[in-house]
């Protein structure tokens, strides 16, 4: 099994050299994350400039067989994306141990996450898993509950998406559905020393945790499993509009074909990219391939472009 490994805390970050530890019991392990710490960088990616890798030693892991290791100079999201494009047939992507947990309303900010997020977007399996930041740089206590975990996620291939919480003192693991609390967002000023007026954006709940989910199970000192999915359609939602409130729904689907033709698909794919960096037509043909990818090897260092 072909087991990349990725974090938002940063390449020499204690809990990822944890994670690829316990990781290489189940498979060849590559580690691929950012250079410098990326939390809270959600799903971002870069699209403005090229992207550059080099091969690094994680301390403590020399004598781990078969494990490298790369820093990335872009987000979580770059840094699947790339190690999947330099590693063929990844199998699974790990993502974490992360320096602080991942709960409830996290999951749309988290780095972490969005590492596992991406891996699913490439038709990968994807997992997320946090650790409370009380416990670092010490996370060895958590190493036979992260294998307890592994065999679970690697045994079950109908889980392509799933995100992991691990409490100080776990005393088991539960499957959990994600805490959906309100937030109520403030912004705090302050003054950097020469005077000048800087802000904090911070968050407080105001709601507790409901029974079943994943900070209720963190709170109670179990492990929380929750199996995401990237489409975020509220179908009952979605099924109450479409009854009370029909649109051009019949229309559309009397005169538009099932399937888009190569121009429409093509007039959208421009739309989209329409915000992204443009590739390079000027770059030496030793420097960049017709796709955009700069021509390298995973096994020192190389740059890549990212284009759609």
């Amino acid at each position: 099994m072909r087991i990349l490994v990725s974090n938002d805390d940063g390449i020499y970050s204690p809990g990822i050299a944890i994670l690829a530890e316990v990781a290489s019991e189940f498979g060849t392990v590559r580690v691929v994350a950012p250079d410098v710490e990326r939390s809270s960088a959600g799903h971002s990616i870069t699209a403005s400039r090229p992207l550059s890798y080099r091969q690094t030693n994680l301390p403590g892991l020399q004598g781990v067989k078969d494990l490298t290791a790369y820093r990335v100079n872009g987000t979580p999201a770059d840094c699947v994306a790339l190690g999947a494009h330099l590693w063929d047939k990844v199998d699974v992507v790990l993502s974490g141990l992360n320096i602080g947990l991942n709960l409830g309303n996290s999951t749309w900010h988290s780095g972490t996450l969005a590492a596992a997020k991406q891996a699913a977007l490439l038709g990968l399996r994807g997992f997320a898993m946090s650790a409370p930041s009380g416990m670092e740089p010490d996370y060895q206590p958590y190493k036979p509950w992260i294998r307890k975990v592994l065999k679970i996620l690697l045994a079950d291939t109908s889980m392509r998406l799933a995100n992991v919480n691990f409490p100080r003192q776990p005393r088991g693991v539960v499957w959990t559905k994600t805490s959906v609390r309100l937030y109520d967002g403030r912004i705090v000023p302050t003054k950097d020393p020469l005077g000048r007026e800087l802000y904090w954006f911070t968050v407080k709940p105001i709601e507790g945790a409901e029974e079943g989910t994943d900070r209720w199970a963190v709170e109670q000192g179990w492990i929380s499993l929750t199996p995401l999915r990237l489409d975020l359609t509220d179908e009952a939602t979605l099924a109450d509009l479409r009854a009370r409130i029909p649109l051009d729904e019949a229309v559309a689907a009397a005169i538009s074909p099932p399937r888009s033709s190569p121009a429409d698909v093509k007039t959208v794919r421009e739309d989209e990219d329409e915000a992204a960096a443009p590739l390079d037509e000027s770059a030496s043909s030793d420097e960049a391939s017709p796709s955009g990818a700069v021509a390298a090897t995973a096994e020192g260092s190389g740059r890549i472009r990212t284009a759609r």
